[in-house]
């Protein structure tokens, strides 16, 4: 039986300031530091054999500071970055003598935000006062309605999923324990999946920053248990 833990990131400068963010790439705030390190206490009765996260940094932070705050979630392995193969700057363990002391950390832009188009950079509470905030929940949470020059979550799924499918599923299918550390919207696109949800329901969904999301999966792909770390 394989664990798939998924970790929406900590608070970034961004979330802190109600600004929407997307595809912009803002670091963590102090408050998302503590908030990843919380969740790295909260996890450390778990293993993890290899990470995923999105290409952006407060996804990249989250990961990191969970790995390092407890040694244990590890197993002693050593957490590296695994940069994309056409990079000759970033290649260096061809030659390393025992691979299976790494805890590789996958980056990819498919679990990057959903795009938030023209509301990126935008305060909430003004573009609620604007648009209405009726408007702004169902650009913020619908399904298949975009926001102006963005995407939907429906969008966002549509490159989620096969990198879920192609990429990660495979080792949970190997019982590897994965964790993914993204964002709200790539990670409603795989619970969507994962908990059988309809459009409708997946509006509804809300998920804390930094709070892990802990499930079961069997050798058929298919969850048997599923817990929700926030106390």
């Amino acid at each position: 039986m394989a664990k798939l833990i998924l970790t929406r990131h900590g608070q970034s400068l961004w979330n802190a300031v109600n600004k929407f963010t997307g595809w912009v790439d803002v670091p963590l705030s102090e408050r998302g530091r503590a908030e990843a390190t919380i969740a790295s206490t909260k996890l450390r009765e778990y293993r993890v054999d290899v990470v995923f996260t999105s290409k952006l940094i407060r996804a990249i932070e989250t990961a990191v500071c969970i790995l390092t705050e407890c040694d244990d979630i590890c197993g002693g392995k050593i957490p590296i970055i695994q940069h994309d193969d056409d990079d000759p700057d970033w290649k260096g363990l061809d030659n390393y003598d025992n691979p299976d002391e790494v805890l590789p950390i996958f980056t990819n832009a498919a679990l990057d935000e959903r795009y938030y188009g023209n509301l990126q950079g935008l305060n909430k509470a003004q573009t609620a006062a604007e648009y209405g905030a009726d408007q702004v929940q169902i650009w913020r949470r619908s399904y298949d309605i975009a926001p102006p020059g963005g995407e939907s979550l429906e969008d966002t799924q549509a490159r989620v999923l096969p990198y879920f499918n192609e990429t990660i599923l495979p080792y949970l299918l190997q019982g590897k324990n994965v964790m993914i550390a993204a964002h709200g919207n790539s990670l409603r696109s795989i619970i969507m999946k994962l908990d059988k949800l309809s459009g409708e329901e997946v509006a509804k969904l809300e998920l804390g920053t930094a709070v892990p999301i802990v499930y079961d999966i069997d050798e058929h792909g298919e969850v048997t248990h599923k817990v929700v770390l926030d106390l």
